[in-house]
């Protein structure tokens, strides 16, 4: 035994076949936990809580159960769960959804493929065929998408996502109102019920500097009507650096002003709480918008743009010394309370803001960092002005997370869906595609080629399979119906029987099925390229006797 424990800690090169028997292993147990979580009728996984103390964790969403997976003990197992446990997070990260579908996908063709190799086949040539025959799949599937309009067929959509149909309906509702890049935050309810509150114009974290600009001892908020705004991060230390922007303000007859600073010193707070100042110009000072100067300046430029303003940095060493009229922004209403403050009606350019909305919208289709993705969808969203608070209740505290994280994932899966459209659910899109690959199987001029094909069928239709076999009905049999009922009709497991699955309002989100395909093809191909496994020397653990 010891041993053994020695040869873990110890640096190994492996070769195969133990490459493609441990990787293949470790991936199947990963996938294998992932399965059941697919379909509408489906189980759930129980994990341990890592004390050990406690009830387990229940979960049914792929990429949670993946992430919930840290270590397999053998080392070449462990290489395949972590390979397959990277996609699948990534692929969660990015569009929301799918990771049960991607990881059958990929365990289909990661088996295929290696029974193919080990029988004589080559791994590059069958790597180039497979991810051909996904690029005439993402063809197919973009044929079939049609768009997604109205609270009724975003709700559909949602309850296919999450399988909550009063989640699915009020989440239907929300992004009818503030559309795809509209502002959503998710929060603990207040009581056992769903609660939604739409808020007007756009608001930013932030928060009033002195509770004594509140117009009245008992106010949380206060409210400005035609207010400029003065937007900088700036570092106000003496009283002095404020007067030329209230005088200039005063000058142009503002009775209020909106002040945005990183910071007021006292002896600044006391000139601006004075009473014969506060009669001149009542002046509320707020806080700028995040904590890390990326995120700051990015909100405090967008702010420039929606008010019409002039941003002051404290980098390029600008003062409020020389503050002119046409640089203090303008807004139809603006508030400010203990943790935010907001815009309605900001009077900046109109075509500069749709400019700057198009260059945002240009960068969001170029990004494939989730949290930059994240980040500019936000700043999109605040601009248009659309936001909303989902308040999530449940009968226990840990069913309001759970349903909280199943909530924000079928919210991230939405705004794909809004996007790029949906497909038939169920499967029944990636079925609709094996026409297409049957044709480039039999076309095809080579082994390598026909055996990607071949492939390619099986990974189609193990959603399906999955699906079915899940919600305990007999898979030959269901498949053969719906393969006898023609194009656009699956299974609909919730009635038990084949449908039309747009006329049964079964959809999936086309951006999430794109990337399942992608993610599992792609990643697939590349493991069954990998011939040689290099284990890094593990750190000694603690041995106790007793």
């Amino acid at each position: 035994m010891a041993k053994r424990q020695n040869n873990q800690q110890t640096p190994q090169v492996v070769f195969q076949p133990r490459v493609y028997k441990g990787m293949q292993k470790g991936i199947g147990i990963l996938v294998n936990a992932i399965r059941p979580t697919l379909g509408p009728i489906h189980r759930v996984v129980a994990i341990e809580k890592e004390a050990k103390i406690g009830k387990p964790e229940l979960l049914d969403n792929g990429a949670t159960i993946a992430r919930r997976i840290i270590q397999l003990q053998n080392r070449e197992e462990d290489m395949g769960a972590m390979y397959v446990r990277n996609i699948l997070w990534r692929m969660h990260e990015t569009v929301g959804d799918g990771t049960a579908t991607a990881a059958v996908m990929f365990q289909t063709i990661y088996d295929e493929g290696m029974r193919y190799i080990v029988a004589g086949g080559d791994a590059m040539r069958l790597r180039r065929h497979l991810e051909e025959a996904s690029e005439t799949i993402l063809g197919e599937l973009a044929g079939m998408v049609t768009p997604l309009q109205g609270k009724e067929h975003i709700a559909k959509v949602a309850e296919t996502i999450c399988y909550d149909p009063p989640l699915a309906k009020m989440l239907g509702e929300i992004f009818d109102i503030i559309g795809e890049y509209g502002r959503l935050e998710i929060r603990a309810g207040r009581s056992r019920e769903l609660e939604r509150e739409y808020i007007e114009g756009m608001y930013w974290n932030g928060g009033i500097f002195s509770r004594k600009m509140f117009q009245e001892p008992t106010q949380e908020k206060v409210q400005m009507q035609n207010a400029p705004v003065l937007i900088s991060d700036l570092e106000i230390k003496e009283p002095h650096e404020l007067l030329p922007a209230l005088d200039t303000a005063a000058r142009a007859g503002f009775k209020t002003l909106l002040l945005i600073a990183s910071s007021i010193s006292e002896q600044a707070l006391a000139i601006l709480l004075t009473k014969p100042n506060r009669e001149r110009i009542h002046v509320v000072a707020t806080k700028p918008p995040a904590y890390d100067t990326v995120t700051r300046n990015e909100a405090l430029e967008d702010l420039a743009i929606l008010t019409g303003g002039k941003v002051f940095f404290k980098a390029a060493g600008d003062t409020l010394n020389a503050v002119r009229i046409e640089d203090f922004g303008q807004t139809r209403r603006a508030w400010v309370d203990t943790a935010n403050f907001g815009i309605i009606g900001g009077k900046g350019d109109p075509r500069q803001l749709r400019h700057h909305i198009a260059r945002l919208r240009a960068g969001l289709t170029r990004v494939e960092e989730p949290k930059d993705r994240t980040r500019l969808q936000e700043r999109i969203g605040k601009l248009i002005g659309g936001s909303a608070a989902l308040f999530v209740g449940a009968h226990t505290p840990p069913a309001v997370e759970e349903r909280k994280e199943l909530a924000k994932r079928t919210a991230d899966a939405l705004r794909g869906a809004i996007r790029d459209g949906v497909l038939p659910g169920g499967g029944t899109a990636l079925l609709a595609c094996q026409q297409a690959i049957q044709k480039k199987m039999n076309a095809a001029t080579n082994t390598d080629e026909r055996a990607a094909c071949n492939i390619m069928l099986q990974a189609l239709e193990a959603p399906t399979r999955t699906l079915l076999n899940n919600a305990g009905f007999n898979v030959e049999k269901e498949l053969n119906q719906i393969s006898l009922a023609g194009s656009g009709y699956g299974f609909d497991v919730i009635r038990g029987q084949v449908a039309d699955m747009a006329h049964a309002g079964i959809y999936d989100a086309a951006s999430v099925i794109g990337a399942a395909v992608s993610s599992a093809v792609h990643g697939a191909a590349l493991a069954l390229t990998i011939d040689v496994l290099v284990h890094r020397k593990s750190p000694p653990e603690a041995h106790h006797t007793t």
